[in-house]
């Protein structure tokens, strides 16, 4: 194995995927983690009670055969593949995902409304420059359906308005139906599934990291080592506990507004562009239920803005192991933002709030048997696409390009990547490190 001093920062899904493709080219790296575990946003939680539970709801939908055999590998052909079932919470009525071709349980003027406003956006063509996700979302689906659900759902997640928002990171997520669909999904209670995720698949034992522990035997991995300053023209990285390592190639999938106050030399302009950048805290509240019957659902969309959580998923549903036998689980996910809509309270602090609106809305019985409770922070979650970003992003790119750092991952690209393409985006920037080095890639 080529040792070409090559470092990389952070564990999770681009960090793995840069140390898998550079090792399968027959070069070593150094892996770096802040964290006392592996894996970033796809570690993974087994606690006492039996109840196993990743850092947020993960999943492996992805259609690249490469990427499907390559995980099956990892875990030996021990996944499950499963359909998803998707549905939404909205003011007392349970609708099938997604809403806009399921409107059957809504209320008949809403339900009435919502059509006759969508008849009318129909007869324009869908704005083709839109200044932000609202004009999007009012052109395709009019002004009803618009603001009673993408719109109020966006700000619960994103924290952030629609009309603040770019429409730069949507790709397939929002389903735009006919409008044979949109009646028919008004009438009829049975609908065809049209969500974007059909079948998936997940690990049979472990939870999600399961996947990824082949990978940490692929480079040389240094856990609780968080970066506290990094120096371009030195090519060194500091460490939190006063380790100091040289490196000719560095590979960073640390969040952007965290890695440029680190790094020597960086421009008052760049620094102001990256504070800009902006992106959700979630914390997790997981429940462990001593019954696994009390939902259809693979994961649920909440629309009720005085409810504490936005989404929920059920891991007992992604796996039987997960639990103990006959048990479930519920992971309910709490979104802020250190911009818009900053955390005021303790992780531990919404467990008893999540459990009262799981009861509110019918899910839970007041009497519940809870096995298991937990809250965790997540300080990074998702991408906020407010408008910032787009003039913000290709400033600190270009300076990171300049001095020779190369971003990787959901946090380093800034963008709205699943797990494949996390995965993905570390071999680009592996590439990028085999072709300087003139190794074939």
């Amino acid at each position: 194995m080529s040792d070409q001093n090559i470092v990389i920062l952070g564990s999770g899904m681009s960090g793995l995927g840069a140390a898998h493709h550079l090792h399968g080219a027959g070069v070593s790296s150094r892996m770096y983690d802040k964290n006392p575990f592996p894996g970033g946003h796809t570690a993974t939680f087994a606690h006492d009670s039996g109840f196993i539970f990743d850092d947020g709801p993960h999943i492996s939908f992805s259609k690249d055969p490469r990427i499907q055999d390559l995980f099956a590998e990892n875990v030996g052909g021990d996944y499950e593949k499963l359909q998803a079932y998707v549905n939404n919470y909205y003011h007392g009525a349970w609708v099938k995902h997604p809403a806009q071709a399921n409107l059957h349980n809504l209320p008949d003027e809403l339900k009435t409304q919502c059509i006759l406003d969508f008849i009318e956006a129909s007869k324009q063509e869908v704005v083709e420059k839109p200044a932000n996700y609202l004009e999007w979302l009012i052109s395709v689906f009019g002004e009803t359906f618009a603001t009673h659900f993408p719109a109020v759902y966006g700000k619960k997640y994103h924290t952030v308005d629609a009309d603040q928002m770019s429409t730069v990171w949507m790709g397939p997520r929002l389903y735009r139906p006919s409008m044979d669909e949109v009646i028919r999904g008004a009438i009829f209670a049975e609908t065809p599934d049209v969500h974007y995720i059909t079948d998936f698949r997940y690990p049979t034992e472990g939870g999600f990291i399961s996947y990824l522990k082949p990978f940490l035997e692929k480079t040389d991995l240094h856990l609780d080592h968080k970066v506290v300053a990094i120096d371009p023209e030195a090519r060194e990285v500091t460490f939190e506990n006063g380790v100091t390592e040289q490196y000719k190639h560095l590979i960073s999938s640390i969040p952007l507004p965290d890695l440029i106050p680190m790094v020597k030399g960086a421009p008052d302009h760049v620094r102001d562009a990256a504070a800009k950048l902006a992106c959700t805290t979630c914390v997790t509240v997981n429940l462990g239920l001593a019954r696994d019957d009390f939902t259809p659902a693979t994961w649920t969309y909440i629309y009720d803005e005085d409810i504490v959580f936005t989404r929920l998923s059920f891991p007992h549903k992604m796996s039987a192991k997960t639990c103990p036998p006959g048990c479930g689980s519920i992971q309910a996910e709490c979104y802020y933002s250190h911009k818009y809509r900053p955390l005021d309270v303790s992780p531990d602090d919404l467990i008893q709030p999540v459990i009262d609106d799981l009861v509110k809305i019918g899910l839970i019985g007041k009497d519940e048997k809870i096995l298991h409770t937990d809250a965790r922070l997540i300080t990074h979650a998702n991408i906020i696409f407010d408008l910032d970003r787009e003039e913000a992003l290709p400033v600190v790119h270009e300076w990171l390009d300049q001095v020779g750092i190369h971003y990787v991952g959901r946090f380093g690209e800034w963008g709205y990547q699943w797990t494949d393409e996390a995965f993905k985006s570390g071999e680009r920037g592996a590439r990028t490190v085999l072709d300087k080095i003139g190794v074939p890639a």
